[in-house]
């Protein structure tokens, strides 16, 4: 990674906000093609809260290519940003895309779960929140019910006499 770029991190990471993104922009400016670039300055957009300009740099980061772990990344920043913006056919969309691309990306499906919820598909959304505790939890009693809580996943509205 450039020290340019280091520094630019290394400013939002720091709340400088305003003078990370100004750089960051410049930065795409210079090289439009470079995919990392613009998930980076998708990113500042982001912690500034103007969703609106991230998205763009999103989509091109995603077009451009990115390597794997930063592509699932970006896919969750641009899901996240979608669903935030109120996108929410735009957001499962993504995260569909993503999930299936990125299947062990358990982080992804929680915020898939939210999209669903605004969605209006809540036992859809339970579902998937209820199988990621059951794969991602250290808890042992969740682990001591696994199976009943897998079992129970997809029956939330059913009823037994």
């Amino acid at each position: 990674m450039d020290k340019r770029l280091q520094h630019i991190i290394k400013l939002r990471e720091n709340g400088q906000l305003e003078e990370a993104n100004e750089l960051m922009v410049a930065l795409v400016k210079e090289e439009p093609e470079n995919g990392y670039y613009h998930y980076q300055s998708a990113w500042t957009y982001d912690s500034l809260g103007k969703e609106k300009e991230a998205v763009p740099h999103y989509e091109k980061a995603i077009q451009l290519g990115l390597k794997p772990k930063i592509l699932v990344e970006a896919y969750l920043g641009l899901g996240s940003t979608y669903r935030t913006l109120g996108k929410y056919d735009q957001a499962q969309r993504i995260f569909e895309q993503a999930i299936s691309e990125f299947p062990e990306a358990e982080h992804l499906k929680v915020f898939y779960a939210m999209t669903l919820y605004n969605l209006a598909e809540h036992s859809k959304a339970m579902e998937t929140l209820l199988n990621t505790v059951i794969h991602t939890t250290t808890d042992e009693g969740i682990k001591n019910y696994s199976k009943a809580i897998k079992f129970y996943s997809d029956k939330l509205d059913q009823t037994w006499e």
